[in-house]
């Protein structure tokens, strides 16, 4: 059942601003409102006292948040909630997606193109989805952080682009979940327990490769994750490596980490029991998965840009396993050799510092 039940995501740790995240209003063609809602939004709206307003994000483009009012579905009615910014971010259905993903699988595999590539990129419309959802992201954290407001994200069911835009915001507002342990926090919280479908997204136990229900959701999530690492390549301390490891172990069911569409059911297939943990996988390797230039004691908040000039085709997965590219493996290896030369640096600096110190002590005795 859906229902427009508001959950908690993050809350700003000094102005006590909030991500909260739903489903769509249960509005209809009788266009009903429910007193128990408006109470709850405005509670929200007061909790936050900086924030002279609360901004709702709907994650859909406004025809089709129209559209959904024929099946009991629509958005929030202006006359019903004072003091709130309502807006549309244009972001796609899974059926467009869909499309998008597979076009843009024809043109890196297995032959690329050349004469006709950048044509080609741009006809998929990839990286045009990817700066809306970024882009969205990005007006989410603007709110809170700029504006100090607190933000309710929706899109229809709750468990699509939503989890999108709440996991990229707490990712650029919060440099706890840039290190590898908080990234795993943020997938379990946001995407995880709050219900994305994996599943049926990802067709994970089933045959009908026609499901229309199939969607690269997580995968675009990804995705402008890995664009915020090639635009602040100090701020996060996990590697490409990472994310290529995830989003291979998402299709492979070696871990039972994405298997199931929601709590209930990983409880009642026994998950966590019969399965092991990705997490677990990698967190017992860590050195392989780090970034060599992450610098903990310079982070901020992050404000990416989701300029389609500052975006690119991530051609360390996309393009790994065409014949002609094989980008990933130099990748990995390039980030090997920084850990091993960071490594004789931080050691080098030692022996010069122990140095330093005795003949400190030497000079004090001559003295």
């Amino acid at each position: 059942v859906v229902t427009n039940q508001q959950v908690l995501s993050w809350l700003h740790p000094v102005t006590h601003a909030s991500i909260t995240r739903s489903s769509q209003p249960l509005v209809g063609a009788s266009r009903k409102r429910s007193k128990e809602d408006e109470d709850y939004l405005s509670a929200i709206l007061k909790a936050n006292k900086y924030g002279k307003k609360l901004y709702v994000m709907d994650a859909r483009p406004k025809i089709n948040a129209y559209a959904n009012i024929a099946m009991g579905g629509g958005y929030e009615l202006d006359e019903a909630y004072p003091n709130m910014d309502f807006s549309f971010l244009d972001i796609g259905n899974i059926h467009v997606m869909r499309d998008s993903l597979s076009k843009l699988q024809d043109i890196c595999y297995p032959d690329v193109d050349d004469q006709r590539w950048y044509s080609s990129l741009e006809a998929t419309h990839w990286l045009d989805h990817i700066k809306t959802v970024l882009g969205g992201a990005v007006k989410v954290a603007e709110v809170i952080e700029r504006q100090r407001s607190s933000v309710l994200v929706h899109c229809t069911d709750g468990w699509d682009r939503t989890a999108q835009l709440t996991a990229l915001a707490m990712l650029m507002l919060d440099p706890f979940y840039r290190t590898i342990q908080g990234f795993e926090i943020v997938v379990e919280k946001e995407w995880i327990s709050f219900g994305h479908k994996f599943s049926q997204r990802l067709g994970h136990g089933d045959r009908n490769h026609s499901d229309d229900q199939r969607a690269p959701i997580f995968l675009q999530f990804i995705d402008c994750v890995w664009q915020m690492t090639v635009q602040f390549p100090y701020a996060f301390e996990f590697n490409e490596h990472f994310l290529v490891t995830i989003l291979d172990h998402l299709y492979s069911c070696l871990f039972g980490t994405f298997i199931g569409n929601c709590e209930k059911q990983r409880e009642k297939l026994k998950v966590r029991v019969k399965t092991m943990s990705l997490w677990s996988f990698i967190n017992s390797q860590l050195e392989i998965y780090k970034n060599p230039l992450y610098t903990e004691s310079i982070q901020q908040v992050l404000f990416p840009s989701a300029s389609i000039r500052k975006l690119e085709l991530w051609k360390g997965y996309y393009l790994r396993w065409n014949p002609r590219m094989r980008p990933q493996e130099a990748e990995f290896e390039r980030c090997r050799h920084l850990q091993v030369l960071i490594k004789l640096l931080r050691e080098k600096c030692q022996e010069l510092q122990e140095q330093q110190q005795r003949e400190s002590q030497i000079a004090t005795v001559v003295a």
